[in-house]
């Protein structure tokens, strides 16, 4: 089942056309990117979802060499979707929600060979619809990734704490 695609505001509220600045105007991707779908895909397996976190740059920041604990991190998601070009999986978003207050973007990959095409913007788009336009969605972001997130409209915020995982 594809998600439509929801442009949002850097409140993560829909977009409307009140202001002008619609979101065909704005947010439709690029003409060469509509020949791929997002999806829903619960049954992810973990070895593609490693394969596409070597292929996104991200392996570094995952713990890519623990196949237990990538299964249970895509068991335990609330929403997790799919990008795929064909059968292909090119991104994938994985999300953590009560549905009602806030959504955690945990995870979101793009390709490397298929960035710039839209993808993300609509994954990141498509998780906050499928968990709820009402709920705040807020993630952490890779040191490299912070232009990406505001050019699709979402704000910085400077008071985010984090506690390291211990080692069992």
């Amino acid at each position: 089942m594809s998600v439509p695609y929801l442009a949002i505001d850097a409140r993560g509220l829909p977009r409307d056309s009140a202001d002008g600045m619609t979101y065909r105007s704005r947010m439709q991707p690029p003409p060469e990117a509509t020949d791929w779908t997002i999806a829903r895909e619960p049954d992810l397996t973990a070895a593609d979802f490693i394969d596409l976190m070597h292929r996104s740059g991200l392996a570094p920041r995952r713990p890519v060499g623990d196949v237990p604990r990538v299964t249970a991190m895509i068991r335990h998601s609330d929403v997790l979707l799919t990008a795929r070009l064909g059968r292909v999986l090119i991104g994938v978003s994985r999300a953590i929600t009560d549905f009602a207050y806030c959504t955690y973007l945990s995870d979101l990959a793009v390709d490397s060979a298929h960035q710039h095409r839209g993808i993300g913007q609509r994954l990141v788009a498509a998780t906050h619809e499928a968990a709820g336009l009402h709920t705040r969605l807020v993630l952490l972001a890779a040191p490299t990734a912070g232009g990406f997130y505001q050019h699709i409209g979402m704000t910085p915020h400077d008071s985010c704490w984090t506690v390291p995982p211990r080692e069992a």
